[in-house]
């Protein structure tokens, strides 16, 4: 046989995807390419790995075994990488990090600095829903997650990196719209746009409605913060979100803070570690640099969202 790393990595993500269309789109390749070393990978067997029924791909019994290989070989291949590093003096390895989708704002900026010094390590990072990123954390396939509401069903540790403020927000030309009732938002009038449930930003805004015992009348629904801002700016409605994502559109005055009683919201983003996890040694290496480097990685880059004010 004659397959290239290339070649597993491109089958492994056609076995994950069950489509060459959705693996070169991960991939950054054309369709053409990914097809043409599935065929050629294919090849060098006899049995089929795949078998396309109607317009789907599927993976055949064979094919699953040939990619639980796969994984394998790269792992192997990976570790000699690691080992050569090591034996150089530097240090290696893999950080895995799992991170809730507003914290795709938040976590480069406490990594950046570290991976510039350790270049030898590698970076595994998933930006996802808040249940995915726990059920990573609780499967242990993962070193750290970041999360702005710390889980009640896990014995985890965990360092607080920075505050997570979330205001009301709106579109900055229709904020004469609004209807006020002894000098107090009336919030019941708003269309507001809320994020998917079990998203801690949804959370967050639901509690702050609760307590102000508020019912809105219309609810829209969208899965993403970066949705819901596109949709705020069209006008199609209001929403609490972090003040972490709107730097850019508060600067451009495409979004505006509209004041209300209760806001902001304030919770803490934290990164979380299964307590008893046996670190590896990037893993505490990592943490020790947080320890030493959290405050002036927030001075540098964060100073406008720690000092901003409410209106």
């Amino acid at each position: 046989m004659n397959y290239t790393l290339n070649q597993l990595q491109i089958f492994l993500k056609i076995v994950e995807t069950k489509s060459i269309t959705k693996a070169s789109e991960l991939l950054f390749l054309t369709q053409p390419a990914v097809s043409i070393q599935l065929k050629n990978f294919q090849n060098q067997f006899d049995i089929p790995l795949t078998e396309v029924i109607g317009r789907q791909l599927y993976v055949t019994p064979f094919g699953e075994e040939i990619a639980e290989a796969s994984k394998r070989i790269l792992k192997e291949v990976e570790a000699m990488k690691h080992k050569t590093m090591a034996y150089k003096g530097f240090l290696t390895g893999q950080l895995n990090i799992a991170v809730v989708s507003t914290g795709k704002y938040v976590m480069p900026y406490f990594l950046s600095g570290f991976l510039k010094t350790h270049s030898e390590i590698d970076l595994k990072m998933d930006v996802t829903n808040r249940y995915k990123v726990l059920k990573s954390l609780e499967q242990n396939e993962v070193d750290f997650a970041l999360v702005s509401v710390m889980p009640n069903n896990l014995n985890v540790a965990s360092i607080p990196l920075m505050q997570n403020k979330l205001f009301l927000i709106g579109n900055t030309t229709r904020a004469n719209e609004l209807s006020y009732k002894n000098n107090e938002l009336i919030l019941e009038d708003l269309p507001l746009i809320y994020r998917e449930k079990g998203s801690a930003t949804r959370q967050a805004m639901e509690d702050y409605l609760s307590v102000r015992q508020v019912n809105t009348n219309k609810k829209i629904q969208l899965s993403t913060n970066e949705a819901i801002k596109q949709a705020v700016i069209s006008g199609l409605g209001y929403s609490v979100m972090p003040l972490i994502g709107l730097k850019n559109e508060l600067r451009n005055k495409e979004l505006t803070i509209i004041p209300a009683q209760g806001l902001p919201v304030t919770s803490f983003w934290n990164l979380i570690w299964l307590k008893g996890k046996k670190f590896t040694p990037a893993a505490t290496a990592y943490i020790n640099y947080l320890k030493t480097k959290k405050d002036a990685i927030i001075l540098e880059n964060f100073s406008w969202h720690e000092n901003f004010q409410k209106p």
